[in-house]
């Protein structure tokens, strides 16, 4: 039988989970992402031969289990790890479809709680301070979120190779390092937030709109972005960055249900209906960035948030407040300079000031952005509205040649602007 929609189906909701509870366990992040993806590797084979199994996710997690169980009998080390991982309530059978009965489940509420907490550990433990703040982020999208290195290459702007290469060497890092994977004690978790918000934050926009593959968005990221910043917010309730990349993600998910329409082709925000967007999240967003303003300890995600909320306060597109958008960005700039806060500032230069100006904002931006798709695909709406009808056509078709979300695909090839 084709087992490949169930499988695809129980990576995405199964996966992270099981990795995150066996680092927790074992306190391995390489030994855990490895088992899962072997796990998933023998579950082709017996799936599509025997059937999917009753309980996929339990079925997984005992493979999993075993296979980790099976790498460090073999590598004669780690006794610590192998008595951590012989005492769970997993059952230590492997029977086919009855191997995922996996017996009483605890409280859903309290099993929920575990699973964020599991999880939020394992992003702590990939974010360890002896990596850089790009190889934890780099090493958390692939170990807890399952993201290619191709996917991961991409939201970094850089070829496969180099990231495949940054990805081993995280590992090595980590592991030499040999840190619990835990949430950090109060006094620790200071340090350690910066690459984790980061994280987080990655892990929505792949969510938001997926760099590669099939669909245009993964849900699955975005809700598991939006819980692990809740968990954070749980954790430290007083921290602005915190308080400021939640009421960003709630804002950004409050416009979720007019993105797309039923062909899944993205709509873009000036012609989105409003009346979709869900105030009820936009409003939540907007008492936390509040109570990070009153906070007085600005940070770049307060910035992107309060930016993202004057987008939701504009009754129609037309009345957006470009200005203090454009003014907004000059600040993050200030806050964490990047080329693609710039491209974004001149977006709103387009709209507050006139398309020339922004076009002469972004040429400079060529050397570090060329091989990103939305810098040519600004580059030729600009072109397009100064009249340079053969440019706005070149730079469109670069845009498109780049591009790899098919939904983004889809509306530049009707010679529309990102």
């Amino acid at each position: 039988m084709d087992a490949g929609q169930p499988l695809e189906r129980a990576y995405r909701e199964e996966a992270t989970r099981i990795r995150a509870a066996l680092a927790a366990r074992t306190g391995d992040v390489g030994l855990a992402e490895d088992a899962v993806q072997d796990a998933f590797v023998e579950a082709i084979e017996h799936w599509t031969r025997d059937g999917v199994p009753r309980n996929p996710g339990g079925w997984l997690a005992t493979t999993a289990r075993r296979k980790a169980l099976d790498r460090l009998r073999r590598d004669r080390v780690g006794a610590e790890k192998l008595a951590l991982l012989a005492v769970t309530d997993t059952p230590d059978r492997q029977d086919g479809p009855q191997a995922s009965d996996r017996g009483a489940a605890p409280e859903a509420g309290g099993a929920d709680r575990q699973a964020d907490d599991e999880l939020l550990s394992l992003v702590f433990a990939c974010c360890h301070p002896a990596l850089t703040q790009e190889a934890q982020v780099a090493l958390t999208l692939r170990a807890v979120c399952g993201l290619t290195s191709e996917q991961i290459a991409r939201a970094f702007l850089v070829s496969d190779a180099t990231m495949s290469q940054r990805l081993l060497r995280a590992r090595k890092t980590l592991q030499d390092q040999r840190s619990p994977v835990r949430v950090p004690d109060p006094d620790e978790l200071g340090g350690r937030l910066a690459g984790v918000l980061s994280v987080v934050y990655l892990v929505f926009n792949e969510g938001y709109l997926a760099s590669s593959g099939r669909e245009p968005a993964r849900r699955d990221l975005a809700a598991q972005a939006i819980a692990l910043t809740r968990t954070l917010h749980r954790l430290m309730p007083r921290q602005p960055e915190v308080l400021g990349l939640l009421a960003l993600l709630l804002l950004h998910e409050s416009r979720a249900a007019a993105r797309f329409d039923g062909w899944g082709r993205i709509i873009r925000l000036k012609d989105q209906d409003r009346g979709l967007w869900a105030p009820k999240l936009a409003a939540e967003a907007s008492g936390l960035l509040d109570r990070a303003i009153a906070l007085r300890r600005p940070g770049p995600y307060q910035v992107q948030a309060a930016i993202a909320a004057l987008h939701a306060e504009a009754p129609r597109y037309e009345q957006t407040d470009w200005r203090q958008i454009r003014l907004l960005y000059s600040r993050l700039q200030q806050l964490a300079p990047s080329p693609v806060v710039l491209l974004n500032r001149a977006v709103a230069t387009r709209y507050a000031v006139g398309a020339g100006e922004a076009l002469a904002e972004i040429e400079p931006l060529r050397t570090d952005l060329d091989g990103y798709h939305l810098f040519h695909a600004l580059r030729a709406g600009l072109l397009s509205a100064l009249g340079r009808d053969d440019e706005a056509k070149q730079a469109s078709g670069r845009a498109l040649a780049l591009a790899a979300n098919p939904a983004e695909r889809e509306l530049l090839t009707r010679g529309l602007s990102l």
